[in-house]
């Protein structure tokens, strides 16, 4: 089924490369939901207010980082109390028409929330969490690595979404923040394809670049009170960053991010190529950046003096320099001196997740010694997508 869209969400909102993006940061040092809603709507006031953002007519999606089932204390997903209080905004601002949705890596919307806490929010706002049920292929000739996406049906239909997305770390891409959150809108087992159709770190961003602009979220809001380091996006460590940032553009917004945890932001091939290709800004010298508190203060700061603030410099992410020789060049046609995912043999409970959500034709891992032992990899069909890596339960695929 091919379908043409041509609603609100998907005209052009294309983003004015001249001028500064604005970033809001949010001091918060606890998931307290009082304090939570006050930031958030101070930080929309900095943005102009949801009227000049969002209108009442519109059918709005909710989006938050919903990767897989996990303890909301352990950093996987968007925090409930953060998904809560921007519901709660919405409601008393007249907002009628609001649902929430992902396609999540493992299981559905409603099993991966159930139980956390945004049920109960969600129950308590009448916002409902919904399944994604049809997959509806979508043409986008103006794409530079990606010319069509299946998209699920009740994403088109809406007219507004808004992105929740988790500062975390991430195996491929360095970290996954507003950029990649836009992932969860393929739909199904087409995210696992993705994966294949676009294998290295520069392919896939370019292509979630590609689908950050023909979705095009209207507000970006990233839950950094308490982020993932380490082994993200499913198996990392919480680390505390007591912020959360919000913008209209999520290359500088994930920019910020980097520079909070001293990494280069061009280093992160979402920022690199979003730059490029005209999504946002990852620059310094293009970000405007407004801390605003709980008393409705704001302050224009430097990205010095935030980072000097709020940044943490042993944040636990990939700063490999990554070089580009004869040498590199050759050890990759080869195939050696390359990330690669392994299984602690101690922590696997062979599961079989691990193998369900390898994409490779064939299974790069598989049980070939049977499934009284951990899964082998074969390093010759492996596309070092980590899926594998994002989706085992008990951290136990790590990447060297």
């Amino acid at each position: 089924m091919q379908i043409q869209i041509t609603g609100c969400m998907f005209e052009n909102m294309g983003r004015n490369m001249n001028t500064k993006s604005k970033v809001i940061v949010l001091p918060c040092e606890a998931y307290d939901e009082e304090r939570i809603y006050t930031l958030m709507k101070n930080g929309l006031s900095q943005l102009g207010g949801l009227d000049n953002l969002i209108n009442k007519e519109e059918k709005i999606l909710l989006k938050p980082n919903l990767l897989k089932k996990a303890e909301v204390e352990k950093a996987v997903i968007t925090h409930p109390v953060v998904v809560g209080a921007f519901a709660r905004i919405l409601r008393e601002e007249g907002y009628k028409n609001i649902v929430l949705a992902d396609s999540c890596g493992h299981g559905t919307t409603k099993q991966v929330i159930q139980g956390t806490g945004m049920d109960t929010y969600l129950e308590k706002y009448q916002i409902p969490a919904i399944d994604y049920t049809t997959g509806i292929h979508v043409d986008y000739p103006k794409g530079i690595q990606a010319k069509e996406f299946i998209l699920p049906k009740e994403l088109l239909e809406k007219d507004c979404v808004i992105s929740l997305c988790k500062m975390k770390t991430h195996a491929l891409e360095r970290i996954t923040g507003a950029v990649k959150n836009s992932y969860g809108f393929i739909y199904g087992f087409h995210k696992a394809k993705g994966h294949t159709l676009y294998p290295s770190a520069d392919s896939f961003a370019r292509m979630l670049v590609d689908l950050n602009q023909y979705v095009k979220p209207r507000l970006y809001i990233m839950d950094g009170i308490v982020a993932m380091e380490g082994n993200g996006p499913g198996s990392g460590d919480p680390a505390p960053m007591n912020v959360m940032l919000m913008s209209r553009d999520p290359v500088a917004l994930d920019s910020v991010f980097c520079n909070l945890i001293h990494l280069n932001p061009e280093m992160v091939p979402t920022n690199y190529h979003g730059e490029k290709m005209g999504l946002g800004h990852c620059r310094e010298k293009n970000i405007e950046i407004v801390v605003a508190d709980a008393m409705h203060s704001k302050q224009p700061v430097s990205m010095e003096e935030l980072v000097c603030r709020y940044g943490k410099p042993d944040f636990n992410v990939d700063r490999t320099q990554i070089r580009s020789n004869v040498w590199t060049k050759l050890a990759k046609a080869l195939n050696i001196f390359q990330k690669k995912p392994y299984i602690e043999p101690d922590k696997c409970i062979r599961c079989g997740i691990c193998v369900n959500s390898c994409p490779v034709p064939g299974k790069a891992v598989a049980f070939r010694k049977g499934k009284e032992n951990p899964p082998v990899y074969d390093y010759k069909k492996c596309i070092r997508c980590f899926c594998c890596q994002e989706m085992c339960p008990k951290k136990a695929i790590k990447v060297k």
